[in-house]
């Protein structure tokens, strides 16, 4: 794959993306280059300078930081249909986590430059992008809250809703399956518990039915895990 996907629906499925028109979409692709990475590919560090975003086509990446006593703590994984690398270009700052594939990995790159100059250009495009950033603040938020608000219970039912609302959208229905390709050790660096922890919550989470395991795939009951997820004041 090397010619560049100028589908106006493929770029507007990323969200920095969606509310741009088509004219501004096709500007967008114009600016993009594809990559390949292969699996272990460290794709930047943490400080180096922040002069590109990619927008990931298929494969798997972490982003990840080595605390002072080398413990990697995983932030999150990047998977196909996800952006990143948009704040340090953003904001002029170095990279603030490590990216590594974690498989063969291929995206399109977006220079800073070229990007920053479209965004100058084009004051809708920049509206709208405020308005993603605001959105990302907001989940920010979140999440901190969840962590440090939640007991461990609460926090890995949230994990589970808000992993099921990017694919279903925020309207959820009674039951849906789920399929992760994280590990618990994984959950445990995005929730900020020991793997042991998030393995007895896991098991407290089926013992009470609010999910099912079965063959890789984990059947999420919506109300019992929202019920967990916001539990009442006593």
């Amino acid at each position: 794959m090397s010619e560049i996907n100028k589908s106006p629906a493929f770029w507007r499925s990323f969200p920095i993306f969606e509310e741009f028109d088509k004219e501004t979409v096709a500007a967008v692709a114009a600016l993009a280059t594809y990559r390949k990475w292969t699996a272990g590919t460290v794709i930047f560090q943490r400080g180096d300078e922040g002069n590109y975003m990619i927008a990931v086509i298929s494969g798997r990446i972490k982003l990840s930081l080595i605390t002072p006593q080398g413990r990697e703590l995983l932030l999150r994984h990047i998977e196909a249909g996800a952006l990143f690398g948009e704040m340090a270009i953003l904001d002029d700052q170095p990279r603030s986590a490590d990216a590594t594939a974690i498989t063969v990995t291929e995206g399109y790159v977006i220079g800073k430059k070229a990007f920053l100059d479209f965004i100058t250009h084009t004051p809708n495009a920049a509206e709208s992008i405020i308005r993603y950033l605001c959105a990302q603040l907001r989940d920010t938020t979140d999440r901190l809250e969840t962590i440090a608000l939640y007991d461990l219970h609460s926090r890995v039912a949230r994990f589970f809703l808000a992993t099921l609302k990017q694919i279903h959208g925020n309207e959820l229905p009674e039951s849906a399956n789920l399929r992760l390709t994280l590990s618990q050790s994984d959950i445990a660096g995005i929730l900020g518990a020991s793997r042991p922890k998030v393995n007895r919550a896991i098991l407290a989470l089926e013992e009470c039915s609010a999910i099912k395991r079965a063959d890789g795939v984990i059947t999420c009951h919506i109300g019992r895990l929202q019920r967990i997820a916001e539990p009442e004041e006593e």
